[in-house]
């Protein structure tokens, strides 16, 4: 009885690793990021569409490892509320993987929403592409913190409509 307990216990606190995210950035915990590939040929020779592959299964259980019921759920723990975006950690562009150890729920309002890192992912990856970046400096732009990359990258964090007096 008592290891039913425990196994019980610990399976109730394994799912509340939800917690560590806000819908700005992932669950370092669940979404520690995946590498598919760092060969700067193969990355730079296909194309996004080529190599995504998450079913809507996989956004489902994505959505229920961050603590929600599905994509008009809001994220536990804070305002944010539809829309959300299963996002790559690391992006495909960048030779990210569709592991759901790289997927996350991100939000689509606040300060810093999926339209804002999928700004930041168009410039590293175009820059990428262009070789004025490296493989590994591409991905580590969004392994770390991807928001610091963006201030680094735009001059600023993002400004979005009715923010420019705050």
């Amino acid at each position: 009885m008592h290891r039913l307990l425990a196994g019980a216990f610990a399976c109730l606190l394994s799912t509340h690793a939800f917690a560590a995210s806000d819908g700005t950035e992932p669950d370092p915990v669940l979404t520690p990021g995946a590498v598919r590939t760092t060969d700067r040929a193969e990355i730079v020779g296909e194309t996004t569409a080529q190599v995504r592959n998450v079913s809507g299964a996989e956004k489902l259980a994505v959505y229920r490892r961050y603590g929600m019921k599905g994509p008009h759920d809001a994220i536990p723990g804070t305002d944010h509320m539809a829309p959300f975006e299963i996002d790559h950690r690391l992006p495909l562009c960048s030779g990210g993987s569709n592991d759901i150890t790289n997927l996350w729920v991100q939000a689509g309002d606040g300060p810093w929403t999926f339209h804002d890192k999928d700004r930041l992912e168009d410039r590293v990856c175009a820059k990428l592409k262009r070789g004025l970046v490296t493989v590994e400096q591409a991905q580590a732009v969004f392994l770390g913190d991807w928001k610091a990359g963006y201030v680094a990258e735009f001059g600023g964090a993002p400004q979005h409509d009715g923010e420019a007096g705050r």
